[in-house]
C-alpha cells in the first residue's frame, strides 16, 4: 500500500477495503491533494482483482467529510473553481464506476462535498449523530461536486430542492425516512455493521455482484426497454462464469456456495 498524507487505505478481512478521509483537525475537508490521493487509492482497489467491497468513512467522531476545504476555495478564480469542481466530479464518478460495491459509513457531518461524496457511493450507512446537507447556497455558490444532480435522483425533486435552496441539514432519522441512507446505527457500531454487510456481499458470486452494480449504474438513466435489454444481455453473460454452475449446484445440494 502506498502511504498517503490525507487518507488511509486498509485491506481488511474478506477482501474488503476501507478508505478513510484522515484530516480530523479540519473535519476531513476535501482539498485538491486529498482528492488526488483518493483517486490513487481507487486505482489501487481497481487494480486488485481480489477486491470485493469498498467502505468509505471519515476519521474522528465528528465528521465523515464536513465539506470542501473553504480555505483553499475562497480565492479561486472562476476558471480555477470550475477546474476544482471537475476534479472532484471525476474522482466521485470513479466511486460509481468502480466494479465493486462502495458503501459510505457516514459517522458525523456530511455536508457539501461530504454529502456529495456519500451520494456517489452505492449506498449509505449512517451513525445516529450523522447530519447530511448541501449548504452551498449559504456560501453564495451552487453545489459543484454533483449534489444538484445526485440528490434529486435519490430523494426526489421536491425534497432535494428544499435541501438545496435552504441549505438545511437532515439528521440520521430523517435521512432514513427519506431514503437517503439505508440504515442507522450507534456510532460505536457503524464500522462493525459496515463490515457485516460487506461480508454478506462477499458471500455472493463476485462476477454476479459486479455485473449487478453495472446494471444499476448504467441502466438508471436509460428507458425501461433498453435497460431491460441490457439486463438480458448481462444475465446471459453471467452463465459463462464458473460461479453460475457452482452457485446453482450448491443450491440444489443445499450447501453454501464456494465462490
Amino acid at each position: 500500500m502506498d502511504q498517503f498524507e490525507n487518507i488511509l487505505l486498509e485491506k481488511m478481512d474478506g477482501n474488503i477495503y476501507c478508505l478513510t478521509i484522515n484530516r480530523p483537525k479540519v473535519l476531513n475537508a476535501l482539498n485538491q491533494q486529498t482528492l488526488m490521493e483518493m483517486d490513487a487509492a481507487l486505482q489501487q482497489v481497481a487494480d486488485d482483482s481480489s477486491a470485493r467491497v469498498l467502505l468509505v468513512t471519515g476519521s474522528g467522531e465528528k465528521a465523515f467529510v464536513a465539506g470542501a476545504d473553504i480555505s483553499q476555495m475562497q480565492n479561486l478564480t472562476p476558471l480555477q473553481a470550475k477546474k476544482f469542481g471537475e476534479t472532484a466530479l471525476a474522482v466521485f464518478r470513479r466511486f460509481e464506476t468502480l466494479d465493486v460495491p462502495v458503501i459510505a459509513l457516514v459517522n458525523g457531518f456530511a455536508l457539501g462535498g461530504g454529502c456529495e461524496l456519500a451520494l456517489s457511493c452505492d449506498f449509505i450507512l449512517a451513525s445516529e449523530n450523522a447530519k447530511l446537507g448541501q449548504p452551498e447556497v449559504c456560501l453564495g455558490v451552487t453545489p459543484g461536486f454533483g449534489g444538484s444532480q445526485r440528490l434529486p435522483r435519490i430523494v426526489g425533486r421536491a425534497m432535494a430542492m428544499e435541501m438545496l435552496v435552504t441549505g438545511r441539514m437532515v439528521d440520521a432519522n430523517e435521512a432514513l425516512q427519506r431514503g437517503l441512507v439505508n440504515h442507522v446505527y450507534p456510532q460505536a457500531e457503524l464500522l462493525e455493521q459496515g463490515l457485516k454487510l460487506a461480508a454478506k456481499i462477499c458471500n455472493n458470486g463476485p462476477v454476479a455482484v459486479k455485473l449487478t452494480k453495472e446494471l444499476v449504474q448504467r441502466g438508471q438513466d436509460l428507458d425501461l426497454e433498453n435497460a431491460c435489454a441490457m439486463e438480458s444481455d448481462l444475465f446471459g453473460l453471467s452463465f459463462a462464469c464458473d460461479e453460475q454452475s457452482e452457485g446453482m449446484q450448491a443450491f440444489l445440494e443445499k450447501r453454501q456456495a464456494n465462490f
